[in-house]
């Protein structure tokens, strides 16, 4: 908590004193405080199930199966409400990351070959700057690369090269992210940031 408090006070916007833009500056802390307020919650309460959770990392209302420390969220992470995380095994997400609503991460699966439908697992890892569009399906042992883009809806059976977009069911490569390296911050679009802090790309 201490960590979010103290990169919005020093990286906040500063207007001259009861001038039009420091009331309007207030008035849209004061607004979103409730969401602030939130966002430590939610973080506080995934740290103490066990949960890694890198400075800054907003999340959103995450249903969490499993062990936490099975969990790794990196820094200035973005991860919407309605997020299933199944903990079988370990998912570890890199810095910068953006996992949209209603995405589902599976970890673990049943071999459908074996008579005993015996649990098979497998780790998932997402790279930094990564970006998981809503109602995506992430299955047991995939990687998404760095900065690679995963289309709404899609289910993710294979591991993702670096700075693709992939789509569908199954998802394939669709196109390339041919940008320089990335360096923008998904967090400071959130509201509640927004008004401390204004929208800031690196």
């Amino acid at each position: 908590m201490r960590d979010y408090l103290s990169y919005l006070v020093r990286h906040r916007i500063r207007a001259r004193p009861f001038s039009g833009p420091w009331v309007k500056v207030w008035a849209k802390r004061a607004i979103n405080i409730g969401g602030l307020v939130g966002i430590l919650y939610r973080a506080t309460r995934l740290s103490l199930r066990g949960v890694k959770i890198g400075p800054l990392s907003v999340v959103g209302s995450l249903e969490v199966n499993g062990r936490g420390s099975n969990l790794e969220i990196g820094s200035g992470c973005f991860i919407g409400s309605n997020v299933a995380l199944f903990l079988h095994d370990q998912i570890v997400l890199g810095d910068n990351v953006v996992i949209n609503d209603g995405c589902v991460f599976l970890t673990g699966s049943h071999d459908v070959r074996d008579p005993r439908w015996s649990l098979i697992k497998a780790p998932i890892t997402v790279q930094d700057y990564a970006w998981v569009a809503r109602n995506a399906i992430i299955l047991p042992g995939v990687t998404i690369g760095y900065g690679a883009v995963v289309g709404a809806g899609s289910v993710v059976t294979k591991s993702v090269p670096a700075r693709s977009v992939v789509a569908g069911n199954p998802a394939r490569v669709v196109s390339q992210r041919t940008s320089a390296p990335f360096s923008y911050c998904p967090v400071c679009f959130v509201a509640p940031f927004e008004a401390w802090v204004g929208i800031r790309r690196n």
